[in-house]
């Protein structure tokens, strides 16, 4: 099972904890775990990436242990401890400002 945390905001559209766990079938990739993540809670449809370009979403980032892997290509494959289980993938909302 993949581990992914949520930042609050669509922890409360899903209706789910601080982490959801996943089942990914084949490569574990940032495309692979959306798509598991959209497919268990269609509310969160479009909310990480837009519905037509399949694009992350510019004020959301991808976090993988203790890395940044936002501008990383989607379909390549994420760390060994994130398809384990034994580290979350964290999905957080960036903020902009100064």
């Amino acid at each position: 099972m993949i581990r992914v945390v949520l930042p609050a905001h669509l922890r409360n559209l899903a209706r789910a904890g601080g982490e959801v766990e996943l089942q990914v079938d084949g490569e574990v990739t940032q495309r692979s775990i959306i798509d598991a993540l959209e497919s268990s809670y269609p509310t969160l449809q479009g909310t990480v990436r837009d519905h037509v370009t399949r694009e992350r979403r510019p004020f959301v980032r991808f976090f993988a242990c203790g890395e940044d892997l936002s501008h990383e290509s989607p379909d390549a494959p994420l760390p060994e401890a994130v398809a384990s289980g034994a580290e979350p993938f964290l999905i957080v909302g960036a903020i902009a400002g100064g």
